[in-house]
């Protein structure tokens, strides 16, 4: 043993070179391997920066693809309401919502101007459909407003009308939650994307909701700070549809949730009410603290315009290393040691399973093995942020070596420049694209208890047998499983075998049925396997009184039959 540790100090300080990987995403990366001791080390030819998109450089996912007439023609052959990401629960239009009129249109116009009025079918073609392809609307208007005042209008109208309506930001989402189920207005929230101001001293951040989350990184780069939230979606993604879902993403370990960054927030009402709570103070005790029923709300209970956020100071220094695992407790004892041995610098630990890695070398390109010679049953990515790349450096390294020495790692590598972190990460980040150019996918978004996590998956293997492939990935660091199910077409019986079973399993092991993505359309019907009939029916009082005709994003997040004039049912 202490001869294994002299060799990798004696390795570490003297930057010997081994034989390193063939493999050009990695060329030059600090390599190790428990069993053959092997070593490859450089000095990073560029500085890492984690703040920047997570090295979006040289790719990005989520982007809102652009729809052609080929992809058109093929929802048209589908059954228009049919979500086949989840059992089919099929609604009805409300009778009671108005359908727009030329009458509509002009006061539209007059308060919003021709360009603020979109009703061209190419574009609205695109805003009808949301980013996986599985839901798509028939809206005929889509609205662009300019200011919290411009929306306050738009809705004082649509309630006196009865003009249901659906906020729309990126529209990168996955449930169904940002288009239309039918004929829904859309307010589109793009042209509201002004940065108000930013206090270098408390980190304190004041924009509109329209700010796409990318940009909002790349300026408090330039600050020098950095956005407490980083998804995949960040090139198309908006921050007020962010805060409305409360987006979890890469970053939640290290800074939490939006329910704790998000400092205040101007909201608009369904009635027009322009709602005020744009503070900045980090310390309000003054009664209720309303803006949380807004974060997570998916715009149901009213449209968020501004928003408030405490930023942190960006950090200097970042590590990021890929490493192989044998299986599931190994990752887990891995996370432990983490925790523990990496503390305040640990900023992401991700993981994904043989499945995930080889459906990404199969489809994406320009992607290529960390580890050619072999693959391995488990992958885990963990990124560190601090202040010292020294001090950063050797708790990574005591880390590893320990890690090693406990038989957790099979093999790693660690990255040595922006280049091969971004390789890193494109790995991780890249299985939703991967996922859309397999075939068909059922994507289920849970919370579980870490150490019952992957038997959810193992499980489902089981039950499916040969039927399809199971795809599991996600942020091991807060207990969130993207449970993916890829089959080469859409099959009802293949459904059939996963729901309700995913959503029974995971409510017996006290999960979530949405951990970060939200209820929407996919999952408004089967909220009772995560909340109980009492919390949903105050859910229910609270949207009746902050929207009492029911304009604000309907058919979504809660079930619509506990709204009268709503009616569902389920095939």
């Amino acid at each position: 043993m202490e001869d294994w540790r002299a060799t990798y100090r004696l390795l570490t300080h003297c930057k010997h070179i081994f034989h390193g990987r063939s493999s050009p995403n990695f060329h030059n990366s600090k390599r190790f391997c428990s069993s053959g001791r092997r070593y490859h080390f450089n000095q990073p030819s560029e500085p890492i920066n984690p703040y920047i998109g997570h090295y979006q450089q040289e790719f990005q996912t989520y982007k809102q693809p652009s729809l052609s007439l080929g992809i058109n023609q093929w929802y048209r052959c589908r059954s228009q309401y049919r979500c086949f990401a989840s059992q089919a629960t099929i609604i009805q239009r409300r009778p009671d919502f108005s359908t727009i009129s030329s009458e509509d249109v002009s006061y539209f116009k007059k308060i919003l101007g021709e360009r603020g009025v979109v009703q061209d079918e190419e574009t609205l073609d695109a805003v009808n459909m949301d980013w996986m392809r599985k839901y798509k609307g028939t809206s005929k208007l889509m609205l662009q407003p300019r200011s919290a005042a411009e929306v306050s209008q738009i809705l004082k109208y649509c309630s006196s009308r009865s003009l249901s309506v659906v906020p729309q930001g990126g529209n990168t989402g996955l449930v169904g939650g940002s288009v239309p189920a039918f004929d829904e207005v859309i307010v589109n929230t793009s042209h509201m994307n002004k940065i108000i101001s930013f206090d270098k001293v408390s980190g304190i951040l004041v924009c509109e909701a329209g700010c796409i989350l990318e940009n909002l990184i790349a300026f408090l780069d330039n600050q020098g700070f950095v956005m407490p939230l980083d998804l995949g979606a960040k090139g198309s993604c908006q921050i007020g549809g962010n805060v409305s879902t409360n987006a979890g993403g890469l970053r939640l370990l290290r800074y939490g949730s939006l329910h704790g960054s998000v400092l205040g927030l101007e909201v608009v009402l369904a009635n027009g009410t322009v709602l005020d709570m744009l503070g900045t103070l980090r310390k309000d005790n003054t009664g209720y603290d309303l803006k949380h029923l807004f974060i997570g709300s998916e715009g149901s209970l009213g449209i968020v315009t501004k928003v408030s956020i405490l930023t942190p100071p960006k950090l200097s220094s970042v590590n990021v290393c890929f490493l192989a695992c044998s299986d599931y407790a190994s990752c887990l004892k891995l996370l432990l040691d983490a925790k523990r041995k990496l503390g305040e610098i640990l900023s992401a630990f991700e993981f994904l399973d043989h499945d995930a890695m080889d459906l990404v070398l199969k489809h994406l390109e320009g992607v290529r093995n960390p580890f050619p010679s072999a693959m391995h049953n488990f992958y885990v990515l963990i990124e560190t942020t601090g202040s010292s790349e020294s001090y950063d450096r050797e708790k990574l390294d005591a880390f590893l070596l320990h890690s090693m020495e406990n038989g957790l790692i099979s093999d790693g590598v660690v990255a040595q420049d922006i280049t091969q972190a971004s390789s890193c990460w494109h790995i991780r980040e890249g299985i939703p694209e991967a996922l859309m150019k397999a075939g068909g996918v059922y994507k289920y978004d849970l919370s579980i208890p870490v150490e019952k996590l992957y038997d959810l998956v193992e499980e489902m293997r089981v039950r499916l047998d040969a039927s399809a492939k199971v795809i599991a990935y996600g942020h091991l660091g807060d207990g969130n499983l993207h449970l993916n199910i890829s089959t080469p077409q859409y099959d009802d019986n293949i459904l059939s075998q996963i729901e309700p079973f995913v959503y029974e399993w995971t409510s017996k092991h006290k999960g979530s049925i949405s951990a970060e993505h939200g209820l929407g359309l996919m999952k408004a019907n089967k909220i009772h396997y995560s909340k109980s009939p009492e919390t949903v029916q105050l859910m229910a009082s609270i949207k009746k009184l902050l929207d009492p005709n029911g304009i604000l994003n309907p058919y979504k997040v809660l079930p619509p039959s506990l709204f009268s004039k709503a009616e569902i049912y389920t095939e």
